[in-house]
């Protein structure tokens, strides 16, 4: 996200508390919304008519009369916007259309090549958003933001990519500038991981503050969800787990360099490295994933330890952050039982009695669409911030 693209959102600075609370999807009704802020009824009349002339609020059937009139209710409007949600794997994109409230309304999917550099995959991912976005028939007016994950480390204030070691020829690429010759609308941009986050968290476990999504792929990384918040440090690369060291002790079978990278251990390639080297073929996550669900103890094994050496490096951030809820997803989580069964193993055995006490370790539920969401909500959380006095839906 540049400097450039800061522009204001489209919700007033003092309209957006009312529409924060009407975010949660329950209609109420203007004395209700007065007793919740403690402000005046006048006062909540007026930014309920800034945010229905804005289009972000619609009425949504009368209350229960105690008497006289019955109060009329209102509740979010979250059809009344359209986001972009772009998600770049290392081996795969998805294009998606989301609503204000990051529902995904429509999507288009692809294997790609994350190497083959960013122009052609930008290319193919914004005319995959023409596409669908004139298949809806709406104006572009109605468009207010493009969010995109990249497999590699992003600076969040500018949106480019800072050295992703998987992503040849994308070294401060300027992705936002690059979609705004397409849209001319905020386009964001960050980390896959943490946009992973974001969607599993609004997705699958909205009622959890605490939250570490690790990816497992072609790459491993995390997005840290703490008090609620996504993250992300002070230059946007926290999560960044594929290079820490994976401590080995005295009881770990030797199956790689002292003190190896994780992403040298326990990532699809070098699980198929692994099984390569065993006399059992494999060079991607997916054949490892193909390969787990023969059933061969040996591939099995592998995998197992691959959950072990992931679980070495979990157990440090679950002593060290204290999340509630550890996630494990990417393409690599596909595999069954035994690469979470590792990671389970170590991080109870390694981590505090404390920090495990209440600690849930779980394979992802967002699915394919999860990253597109993550993208949809971080251009959501953007857009209805405080910004313009008033924008009338067009029509």
């Amino acid at each position: 996200m540049t400097d450039s693209v800061r522009e204001p959102g489209i919700v007033a600075a003092d309209a957006s508390d009312l529409l924060a609370i009407l975010r949660d999807g329950v209609p109420r009704t203007r004395a209700q919304l007065a007793e919740i802020t403690g402000l005046a009824r006048s006062t909540v009349a007026v930014r309920i008519d800034t945010l229905t002339a804005a289009g972000l609020v619609a009425p949504a059937g009368d209350d229960v009369s105690t008497g006289g009139r019955p109060p009329a209710r209102i509740r979010f409007n979250p059809d009344s916007r359209v986001v972009v949600a772009i998600d770049l794997g290392a081996t795969h994109g998805v294009v998606a259309l989301a609503d204000l409230a990051g529902t995904i309304t429509t999507s288009e999917s692809r294997r790609l090549l994350i190497a083959d550099g960013p122009e052609p995959v930008l290319d193919w991912a914004l005319e995959a958003a023409q596409r669908l976005f004139a298949a809806t028939g709406r104006p572009l007016a109605d468009l207010v933001g493009v969010g995109i994950g990249v497999p590699g480390p992003v600076e969040h204030s500018t949106g480019l990519p800072a050295n992703p070691p998987i992503m040849p020829g994308w070294d401060r690429f300027d992705i936002p500038a690059y979609a705004r010759r397409v849209f001319d609308v905020p386009v964001l941009v960050d980390n896959d991981v943490n946009l992973l986050a974001l969607g599993e968290h609004a997705l699958a476990w909205p009622d959890r503050s605490d939250l570490l999504f690790v990816k497992v792929a072609t790459g491993i990384g995390a997005g840290i969800i703490s008090g609620g918040r996504l993250q992300r440090g002070a230059q946007g690369s926290a999560g960044d787990l594929g290079h820490v060291r994976v401590p080995f002790s005295s009881e770990t079978p030797s199956h790689g360099a002292r003190d190896a990278d994780l992403e040298a251990l326990a990532s699809g390639p070098a699980i198929a490295r692994a099984l390569t080297a065993a006399g059992i073929p494999a060079e991607t996550s997916d054949d490892v994933v193909a390969l787990a669900r023969t059933g061969n103890p040996e591939v099995l094994q592998a995998i197992r330890q691959a959950g072990r050496d992931l679980g070495e490096v979990v157990a440090t951030c679950v002593n060290m952050l204290n999340p509630s809820l550890v996630v494990v997803g990417g393409s690599l989580s596909r595999v069954g039982e035994q690469l979470l069964a590792g990671v389970r193993e170590v991080v109870y055995q390694r981590s505090t009695p404390l920090a495990t006490q209440h600690l849930t370790i779980t394979e992802s539920r967002s699915g394919e669409t999860g990253g597109a969401i993550g993208a949809a909500i971080m251009v959501i959380q953007h857009t209805l911030g405080p910004g313009i006095a008033s924008r009338p839906l067009p029509h």
